[in-house]
C-alpha cells in the first residue's frame, strides 16, 4: 500500500484533511483504531463558533473556517444538518454583561458580528428564556452540525474523488522513517503504508502518536459531558450559554469548571452542556456534574425543570496548555503534520485545519499565519 499523505484519525478533523487532500489531487488513506467519528468527535456537539474565541489566532482560524464550512455545506447539500443558528452570549449579572459588552467590542474589530441584547429584548431571540437575566449579545455568525454525520459524509465525498481510502478498526503501531529521519511509512495492524507524509489527526491521542514519530507534544484528555432531553417542540432556537462559559474554555484550571450550554437539534432533543475537568481518562459518569449542569441549565430555561432527561453522553477534549491547537509541518520530523489540539472547537475549526494542511502539502502559501499553532512552541525533546 502506498499514498501520498497517511491521515491517522477519523473524526471531523481528520475527515476535513482528508477531502481537502484529495480535493487538491493528492492520495490519501485514512486510518482509524476504530470507526468513523469514535472519539473525541462522536462525544461533540458540533459547535461552529466565533463567539467564544477572543481576538487573536484562534479567532483568525474560526472566522476562516466558518465560511469554509458555508461552502462545504453549498457542495454536499444538506448530509450534515448544518444549521446557522446563531449564537446567544447571556449574563446574569451586570457586571458579568459589562465584561461581555467589552469583549464583543473587542471581536467586532477583527470581523465577528456581536449585537448586544438588553434584558428586555431577549424573549424577542428566545421567548421562553428566564426573565432574570440583565441582557446578552448575539453573534449571528455560530453555527452548528451534526459532527458524526459531518465525519461520515466528508471522508464519503473524499472517496468520491477516486484518491481517498479509508481504513478502520486498524491501529497505528509505529511510523518509520528513512536514514535522514524523514517519514517513510506507516506501520498498522493491517499492514504498512509507504509514503512520505503523515498527517496526526488523533485528537486528545494527538500524543501518543507524535510519540511514535519520536516527537513530544503536550496533549491532555480534558472530560466534559453532555446532557440530552426528550424530543422536544423547537423551544430553544439559538445556541444560548451563559458568559463565563468563555472563562471555562480559556481555564487552565485541572479540576471541575461547569456553566450553562443549552441547544436544539434537528431532532428535537435539547443538549446541555458544558462541563470541563482534567481526570484523565476516566469514563465515570458523574451524578454530580449531570445535577450541576441541570440546575445551570433551568437558571437559563426555567421550562427545562419539567422536561425529562433522555440521556447523557461524555469524551475527551484534546487539550494543550495554551488552549490553541497544532497545525502545521513538524520540522523535528519532515513528512510529519499535525492537525490536533483542538480542544472544544475541533468541529468548528476543521474546516480550516484541513485547508490550510492541504495547501501546506501542496506547496501553496497557507491562507492564514500558521506560527501561533507550531508544534515546536512547546520546546518538546525527542522521546525516541
Amino acid at each position: 500500500m502506498n499514498a501520498d499523505v497517511v491521515i491517522i484519525g477519523a473524526g471531523v478533523v481528520g475527515a476535513c484533511c482528508a477531502r481537502a487532500c484529495a480535493e487538491a489531487g493528492l492520495s490519501v488513506i485514512v486510518v482509524d483504531r476504530g470507526a468513523v467519528a469514535s472519539g473525541t468527535t462522536g462525544g461533540g456537539e458540533g459547535n461552529i463558533l466565533v463567539s467564544d474565541k477572543e481576538p487573536g489566532p484562534e479567532l483568525d482560524l474560526a472566522l476562516l473556517s466558518r465560511d469554509l464550512w458555508a461552502q462545504m455545506a453549498g457542495a454536499l447539500g444538506d448530509s450534515f444538518e448544518l444549521d446557522p443558528k446563531g449564537g446567544l452570549v447571556v449574563a446574569a449579572r451586570s457586571e458579568t454583561y459589562e465584561h461581555l459588552l467589552r469583549f464583543a467590542d473587542e471581536q467586532r474589530s477583527c470581523g465577528v458580528i456581536a449585537d448586544p441584547v438588553a434584558a428586555d429584548d431577549l424573549p424577542d431571540l428566545e421567548p421562553r428564556i428566564s426573565r432574570d437575566l440583565v441582557g446578552g449579545v448575539f453573534y449571528p455568525q455560530d453555527m452548528q452540525v451534526q459532527p458524526m454525520m459531518a465525519a461520515a459524509h466528508l471522508i464519503e465525498s473524499a472517496r468520491a474523488t477516486g484518491r481517498a481510502r479509508l481504513m478502520t478498526e486498524c491501529t497505528v503501531t509505529g511510523i518509520d522513517r528513512d536514514s535522514s529521519g524523514a517519514v517513510s511509512g506507516v506501520r498498522t495492524s493491517q499492514g504498512v503504508i509507504s509514503t512520505r507524509h503523515v498527517v496526526n489527526a488523533a485528537g486528545t491521542w494527538g500524543g501518543e502518536i507524535a510519540a511514535l514519530a519520536g516527537v513530544e507534544l503536550p496533549i491532555l484528555p480534558r472530560r466534559g459531558f453532555i446532557l440530552v432531553t426528550e424530543p422536544l417542540p423547537p423551544v430553544v432556537h439559538h445556541k444560548v450559554y451563559a458568559a463565563d462559559y468563555v472563562a471555562n474554555v480559556a481555564s487552565d484550571n485541572a479540576g471541575l469548571e461547569t456553566s450553562a450550554v443549552i441547544e436544539g437539534t434537528h431532532a428535537g432533543t435539547v443538549l446541555i452542556g458544558a462541563s470541563r475537568e482534567r481526570v484523565g481518562f476516566d469514563k465515570t459518569l458523574d451524578w454530580g456534574v449531570v445535577r450541576r449542569l441541570a440546575r445551570q441549565a433551568i437558571e437559563v430555561f426555567p421550562f427545562l425543570a419539567d422536561v425529562q432527561l433522555l440521556r447523557t453522553y461524555g469524551g475527551f477534549r484534546p487539550y494543550c496548555p495554551d488552549h490553541l491547537p497544532v497545525i502545521g509541518p513538524d520540522p523535528r520530523v519532515p513528512g510529519l503534520l499535525h492537525a490536533c489540539g483542538h480542544e472544544g472547537a475541533g468541529v468548528g475549526l476543521a474546516a480550516a485545519t484541513g485547508h490550510v494542511l492541504a495547501q501546506v502539502l501542496t506547496g501553496v502559501q497557507p491562507s492564514i499565519d500558521l506560527a501561533p499553532f507550531a508544534p515546536e512552541r512547546f520546546e518538546a525533546t525527542y522521546v525516541g
